[in-house]
């Protein structure tokens, strides 16, 4: 009986009026059981006594008695249930803090797996079975389990929000869309979900993949950084090493300075003292002849040697002495030649550092043929220029130099750092720099800021001008073989450096730079044949 029962399903303890499982089941001529409450009530509400199931009409109303084989089955099911219950009761979670409880449970409040949107409750796997059992609440819409169902209920209308109006971007049930949002694009929740939601994955998609780039680029500018760290830890060990180097230098003259002094006066008094030695030696000499004649009683010939036995040395060394070396002030003066070789050493070093910072700014530069001077001859690469006897055929343009042995270079800047290289090398006269895009390239114009310009030059093999309002002449240690032009835009800034000794020949400070700049260069006359070298546009090697 025990094994037949777990065979039976719940649907055939169900009384087909109430829904629920039998409570004391009577059985009607037909075959067919019900409650016994269920069955009288049902006809003492209708004239007709009539099988609610199968409709099988009766001409007396039967006379029904409780099915004892079908209510011990009934005793049993509900045992079994409610003991399947107890169990999936404790199998169940207790909810917790931030969980959705069930509604319906009393006591302890267990987890909720499902609200049902027609109900507005949410139920535990053990309240949710008659929603999946029973015909009627299995129409229900049941979603994941959440809370404050009530806001998913249009507060107007106490209809479900089933739908989204587009044209107000606002959730709203069937009844707003018939009173209030007639004629609005209005569309199911899920597809509004659906576009949303996939809009919403594409800015995220998006969002990750700028910030991914963005995570590049740090790590980019970290490279970079490292690499400008090494650069600069690669550069100081060298000014310092250098710098050390000439401490050990200078320490080494210093001690070999006072080593020589001491040397000096060790060997003077070596000197007199052997001459002193050689001079007691005689006079113990003579003092041994003395001795010997003292013995003799011939009074005569003792008084007629002693002349010839006398002393004859005549250097009074009552004059004679060894002064110590005189330190004085020796560290002070050492440290004072340090202190200025170091100087210089820095400088040096700290230009070089300069210089290869600036260089990094190297940019190809090439000249413009349509900008060169008629007598001005291009190689065919752009990067040389030198001065002809014979004017070519060109057309006077806008931009061509027509008084002046000049040309500009084809880039222009406006922005940022640029640096080049330029070999002037064999020249007797020339003039370098940058110009502003605006400058006159026709008339008679003094190469001076004001202008435009910002240039040095060469005239003469050996006389080097700055051009300011007033030329200012340069003072060179050495003729520059290559000079090296950086200008910083920004800052105003327009540096030339002699590059092969690493020297600043000038610069122009606090400028102000509003058109675009280009590179200037003028080799200037032929001077029969005398300043006939190029100039070279050369590529930039850092040192």
């Amino acid at each position: 009986m025990a094994a037949a029962n777990y065979l039976l399903s719940e649907d055939q303890f169900l009384c087909s009026i109430c829904l629920d499982v039998f409570t004391d089941p009577v059985s009607t001529p037909c075959g067919h059981n019900f409650c016994k409450t269920c069955i009288n009530k049902h006809w003492n509400n209708n004239d007709q006594y009539q099988c609610p199931l199968c409709k099988e009409a009766f001409t007396t109303r039967p006379d029904l008695r409780v099915n004892t084989l079908l209510s011990e089955m009934v005793v049993q099911f509900r045992q079994s249930a409610q003991l399947k219950s107890s169990s999936s009761s404790s199998e169940q979670q207790v909810c917790k803090p931030g969980e959705v409880p069930c509604d319906v449970c009393t006591g302890t409040k267990l987890k909720a797996l499902k609200s049902c949107l027609v109900c507005l409750v949410s139920y535990c796997e053990t309240h949710l079975e008659p929603h999946l059992t029973v015909s009627g609440l299995k129409r229900h819409q049941l979603i994941d389990a959440v809370e404050n169902l009530e806001g998913r209920m249009c507060t107007k209308h106490n209809k479900p929000l089933e739908l989204f109006c587009r044209t107000d971007q606002t959730c709203v049930c069937m009844l707003c869309t018939v009173l209030d949002h007639k004629m609005h694009d209005v569309v199911p929740l899920k597809e509004e979900y659906e576009e949303k939601k996939a809009e919403l994955e594409s800015e995220i998609q998006q969002m990750i993949q700028k910030r991914r780039l963005k995570i590049q680029e740090i790590k980019h500018s970290v490279d970079l950084s490292e690499k400008d760290a090494d650069r600069e830890i690669s550069e100081g060990v060298q000014v310092f090493t250098a710098l050390k180097e000439s401490v050990d230098r200078g320490q080494a003259n210093f001690i070999e300075m006072i080593k020589e002094k001491q040397k000096t006066t060790e060997n003077q008094a070596e000197g007199f003292i052997k001459e002193l030695e050689q001079e007691i030696s005689e006079l113990q000499k003579r003092s041994t002849e003395v001795e010997q004649l003292s013995r003799s009683e011939d009074h005569l010939h003792l008084l007629q040697s002693l002349n010839t036995h006398h002393p004859t040395l005549t250097k009074n060394w009552t004059e004679v002495s060894v002064r110590p070396s005189s330190y004085e002030g020796t560290v002070v003066r050492a440290v004072a030649q340090l202190e200025e070789t170091l100087s210089e050493e820095m400088k040096k070093l700290l230009l070089k550092s300069e210089l290869m910072m600036v260089q990094q700014y190297a940019v190809d530069v090439t000249l413009d043929p349509d900008t060169a001077n008629p007598y001005l001859i291009l190689s065919c690469g752009g990067k040389q220029v030198k001065h002809g006897k014979v004017k070519k055929n060109l057309p006077d343009n806008p931009e061509r130099f027509s008084r002046y042995n000049n040309v500009l270079a084809k880039q222009s800047f406006s922005s940022s750092r640029f640096y080049f290289d330029v070999q002037v090398k064999g020249k007797t006269a020339w003039d370098l720099g940058v110009v502003r895009e605006s400058i006159d390239r026709k008339g008679v114009v003094a190469l001076r800021p004001k202008n435009g310009y910002w240039t040095i030059c060469l005239r003469n093999e050996n006389e080097y001008y700055a051009h300011t309002g007033t030329p200012v002449s340069l003072s060179l240690k050495s003729p520059p073989q290559k000079v090296g032009v950086f200008v910083d835009y920004e800052e105003g800034l327009v540096f030339f450096y002699d590059v092969d000794a690493v020297a600043l020949i000038y610069s122009f400070t606090g400028c102000s730079f509003t058109e675009k700049l280009f590179p200037f260069f003028s080799p200037y006359s032929n001077h029969d044949g005398k300043n006939s070298a190029p100039l070279i546009i050369c590529p930039v090697r850092v040192k």
